[in-house]
């Protein structure tokens, strides 16, 4: 029979031998869920797509006040669109939620169907362009409103007590506004749905436009392709204009673009550059462009449907890198699930 304080002895060595070399290894880090699943996110975490929490589409980005912003269209049925949020970040990771930068309790005349914002700085106000009501023809009440601000989280408040454009021009639905600032300090209006698109020279103080050499207002601009949501941006002297194709609810939605030596065109169609991808993501498209001020990466914008959903509202914002090769052509866009690496203002 063995004594009890061998017994004992026993016990107290398998114990030290049990908890010796594993106890002394570190604990695992533990990912965020939107870190990029991969052995390199323990070093250098990503975004994650989508980058921000709810259903949202038809993103805009900017950087303003040394932080990046995002303003897109609250996805949800026509009816409980009245409201448009706001979001920013330090480093295109971490980003704070600014509700109801513009609501219609500050827009009398709109009502449902606030889409698509767009906006710019200018004379120390910031302008939130936006489409509502979602106007089928040149009776009904809506289109295309502008808001401003002091500030890019808002409040937004009606700049003009009505909208800006009322009636269809050219064929062209008043929805989806782009503002682009050219070089010569000119703003233009870019703008519509129902597969035709115009452009317009906004005035000194956005209430209204100022005609062309022509006398014309509204110019239609249409490439080959064109559906709806318009985005231009200038990169080496030449004048990139996008736009989505496709149908919003269907798993081929997708941006195509063209170029052109002038903002007004003629625009060549050179091809679509994002699309679904079926082990991703379908219905990718409405997007932006933006370009880091610090790095100088380039970055896409966009909404997609996750797998598996069904609902047409069920969108999510995400981004990835925008590339180009040595013509400047844009590069084929590669949709993730791990998104972009921090990439701060500052």
């Amino acid at each position: 029979m063995v004594p009890l304080t061998r017994v004992a002895w026993l016990l107290v060595m398998g114990l030290l031998a049990a908890t010796g070399p594993q106890a002394a290894q570190p604990p695992q880090a533990v990912q965020s869920p939107r870190a990029a699943q991969s052995p390199q996110a323990v070093q250098s975490p990503r975004a994650g797509n989508p980058v921000i929490d709810g259903w949202y589409a038809d993103p805009e980005a900017h950087v303003f006040d040394g932080q990046y912003w995002i303003y897109p269209t609250y996805s949800a049925p026509y009816a409980d669109q009245v409201f448009l949020d706001a979001f920013s970040s330090p480093d295109l990771v971490t980003w704070t939620k600014h509700a109801r930068v513009l609501d219609t309790t500050r827009v009398t005349w709109a009502t449902r169907a606030v889409w698509a914002p767009s906006i710019i700085e200018h004379d120390g106000w910031f302008y939130l362009f936006f489409g509502a009501n979602d106007i089928q023809n040149d009776t009904q009440p809506g289109g295309l409103g502008v808001a401003r601000a002091r500030h890019p989280e808002g409040p937004f408040d009606d700049h003009l007590g009505h909208p800006l454009i009322d009636t269809f021009h050219n064929g062209a639905q008043p929805i989806d506004p782009f503002v682009f600032k050219d070089d010569d300090g000119t703003y233009y209006l870019i703008y519509g749905g129902w597969r035709h698109c115009n452009i317009a020279k906004l005035n000194a103080d956005f209430t209204g436009f100022v005609p062309f050499d022509d006398g014309t207002i509204f110019k239609e601009i249409t490439p080959a392709g064109y559906v709806e949501g318009s985005f231009m941006f200038k990169k080496g002297g030449r004048y990139y204009f996008m736009w989505s194709e496709g149908g919003w609810t269907g798993p081929n939605y997708a941006v195509a673009y063209a170029t052109a030596s002038s903002p007004v065109g003629p625009f060549e169609r050179v091809g679509k550059i994002l699309q679904q991808d079926p082990t991703v993501a379908t219905g990718a498209g409405h997007h932006s462009v933006l370009q880091s001020p610090r790095s100088g990466q380039w970055y896409i914008v966009y909404h997609r449907r996750p797998l598996g959903e069904t609902d047409r509202n069920h969108r999510v914002v995400c981004i990835d890198e925008l590339k180009f090769d040595a013509t400047g052509a844009i590069l084929p866009v590669v949709i993730t699930r791990e998104g972009v690496a921090p990439d701060p203002v500052k």
